[in-house]
C-alpha cells in the first residue's frame, strides 16, 4: 500500500476531493492530513473521512519534526492541497519528486510568494488574460518553480469577478487534481 500525507492550510476542498477519489483505490491510501493551522476547515474533512490529522508550527517543520512525523507514518508521496508554507530542503530531499503541488493559474504567470487563493485569481482577473487555469507541479526549494506535470486552461473571457475566475477553476482543480496525482503516484 503505497502511503499518502496531504499538507494544507485551508478549508479543504481539494483535500477533501483527494481523500475521496483515493477512497476507492485499494494500492493508494491517504494516511494523515496535516496543517500548520490549528483552525484549518480541513481537519473537519479529514476527521469525517477517519483519517488521521496532526499539527505543526512553522518552527516544527524547520527543525526536522515535520519529516520526522511523515517518516513515522511510512509516508511515500506528499501532495500540497493549499498548503502557504515553504517546504523545507529536508522533506524535498527525503521526498524526491514525490512532492506535488496545484497550483489555481497557468504558471509561470500569478506564481511566487504570497500567490495563493484569490491574490492568484485578483491578479488574472486585473490582468488581460482571456485564459486561466491550473497547474500541477512538482515541488522544490523555491515556490511554483519545480517540473510542470499537468496543465489544464479554461476561457475566462467572459467572466466579470475574480470570483467567477476562481470558481471556474476550481471545478477543473477538484476533477484533475486527484487524477493526476494517481497517474503520477503509479508510474
Amino acid at each position: 500500500m503505497i502511503q499518502v500525507a496531504i499538507l494544507a492550510s485551508g478549508t479543504g476542498s481539494n483535500a477533501k476531493s483527494l481523500i475521496e477519489h483515493f477512497s476507492r483505490n485499494s494500492e493508494i491510501e491517504i494516511t494523515a492530513v496535516g496543517t500548520n493551522r490549528k483552525t484549518a476547515g480541513v481537519l473537519e474533512i479529514a476527521k469525517n473521512f477517519g483519517v488521521e490529522t496532526f499539527h505543526f508550527s512553522k518552527a516544527q517543520m524547520a527543525e526536522g519534526e515535520l519529516l520526522a512525523k511523515l517518516n513515522s507514518l511510512n509516508i511515500d508521496w506528499i501532495l500540497l492541497s493549499g498548503f502557504l508554507l515553504k517546504i523545507p530542503l529536508d522533506i524535498i530531499e527525503a521526498f524526491d519528486n514525490r512532492i506535488l503541488n496545484i497550483h489555481p493559474s497557468l504558471l509561470p504567470k500569478h506564481a511566487g510568494k504570497g500567490m495563493y487563493g484569490m491574490n492568484i485569481h485578483n491578479s488574472v482577473f486585473e490582468s488581460d488574460d482571456d485564459k486561466s487555469g491550473m497547474t500541477i507541479h512538482k515541488v522544490t526549494e523555491d515556490y511554483d518553480e519545480g517540473d510542470v506535470v499537468f496543465q489544464v486552461q479554461v476561457d475566462i473571457s467572459q467572466c466579470e469577478s475574480a470570483e467567477e475566475i476562481a470558481s471556474k477553476v476550481l471545478a477543473l482543480e477538484h476533477h484533475y487534481y486527484p487524477r493526476i496525482a494517481e497517474a503520477m503516484i503509479n508510474d
